[in-house]
């Protein structure tokens, strides 16, 4: 399916759409975690508040998981990760990142002023090097489970 964005009262595709959200076992994780706080509250005050706050901390994870997705998206004019936004003529070399490659990149071969767009469970990304003389951000660096898809729109 081909997605568009609205722009200046005029319509362009979508080259490359990515939305990253965080998986299963780390809501799974959280989830017990804050049925922990409604045994708590279950045990000091009873049933009716415990279903009260069962059903916030499950309103509160669903919360997490919609706010916490990392939205990548190219078009014909600019790079948009989350909110941050660049336009391709600013975009330099471009990397893909594995295993390895990628956890250096963000640990200790990672330049303090780069802009992170990262997940710690995505152990695929992308490095998209910076050529604006006015910026003094070297590199984004990307979370992606397509990082080829995502410099083959990048280039297109």
């Amino acid at each position: 399916m081909q997605g568009y964005r609205l722009k200046s009262d005029t319509v362009t595709p979508m080259r490359y759409r990515e939305v990253i959200h965080a998986p299963l076992w780390l809501l799974a994780i959280i989830y017990f975690f804050l049925l922990s706080i409604v045994i708590s509250v279950w045990a000091a005050l009873g049933n009716n508040p415990a279903l009260v706050t069962l059903a916030i901390v499950t309103f509160l994870l669903i919360l997490f998981y919609f706010k916490s997705a990392l939205i990548i998206e190219v078009d014909a004019h600019e790079l948009r990760v989350g909110r941050a936004h660049i336009e391709h003529r600013y975009i330099g070399e471009i990397r893909n990142l594995e295993g390895e490659q990628i956890r250096l990149a963000r640990t200790r071969d990672a330049d303090p002023r780069a802009h992170l767009a990262i997940r710690f469970w995505e152990s695929k990304g992308v490095q998209v090097f910076i050529n604006d003389k006015r910026d003094s951000t070297p590199y984004w660096l990307i979370s992606c489970k397509k990082g080829s898809e995502l410099i083959k729109a990048l280039h297109s």
